[in-house]
């Protein structure tokens, strides 16, 4: 199981390189299903796991000028005071309802993955006001404190339709936040729930060279048909979630 689990590391990594977002969503049940770490645990060490990746991307997009400094500054506040709510929250609920939550985001990933590979991609639009903005921020990081999981596909159309950004300053600022919002989420944990560092390191790692593969393989892979069956495995993974839980 434990070889099983490093592959599949790899495997997020590619599927945030080819997509730009939503593999770090399986960090999660890979840990809690696949090495065996409890909910309480695997909540953080995926803050970790998806920070620390989102990072490496955040560094990639930085040298083509793909963060957009305006709207990280309208979303991060928020998105960092609610991360650390929602890490705070993760504490005071059981991991029933932690792994209930999170199967919830599973299956509206999905949906919004299936929905954004139907639709052609839309123009930027003019941007909204901050207080929307912040307010979108605030509540990605809650349920990125609160279930470990990035937010990437939810920052990225908003990032598009509401802060008026194309697809590549999106993705570049998307994961900016997700960075800002794991490392927040990560202070919350700290002292109060054990981590397992040695599994994060080498998840982690993994996930860096699976990132690699995913970015070279972007020109020969149809974005659409990867979407959709990625978010076919979301729609699964969220009900097993919903049984198992």
């Amino acid at each position: 199981m434990i070889v099983l689990g490093y592959g599949l590391a790899v495997l997020i990594g590619i599927t945030l390189g080819l997509l730009g977002g939503g593999g770090a969503i399986l960090t999660v049940p890979v840990l809690v299903y696949v090495l065996g770490v409890g909910v309480r645990q695997a909540v953080p060490m995926s803050l970790v796991v998806v920070g620390l990746t989102s990072l490496v991307g955040v560094l990639q997009h930085s040298r083509g000028r793909n963060v957009n400094g305006r709207a990280l500054v309208a979303f991060a506040p928020a998105a960092i005071a609610g991360s650390v709510l929602g890490s705070m929250l993760a504490l005071r609920v059981s991991a029933r309802l932690q792994l209930t939550i999170f199967a919830v985001v599973l299956l509206v990933a999905a949906g919004s993955m299936l929905w954004g590979a139907r639709k052609a991609p839309a123009p930027p639009r003019a941007a909204r006001p901050l207080s929307l903005l912040a307010g979108i921020g605030g509540g990605v990081g809650l349920l990125t404190g609160l279930v470990g999981v990035g937010g990437g596909f939810l920052y990225v159309p908003s990032l598009a339709t509401l802060a008026g950004l194309d697809m590549k300053q999106a993705v570049g600022t998307s994961l900016a936040l997700i960075t800002v919002s794991c490392a927040a989420g990560v202070v919350g944990y700290l002292g109060r729930v054990p981590i397992d560092w040695r599994i994060v390191a080498g998840f982690s790692g993994l996930a860096f060279v699976g990132v690699g593969i995913g970015a070279a393989l972007v020109p020969k892979v149809s974005q659409a048909t990867l979407r959709r069956w990625f978010a076919g495995l979301l729609l699964i993974m969220g009900v097993l979630v919903l049984i198992r839980r």
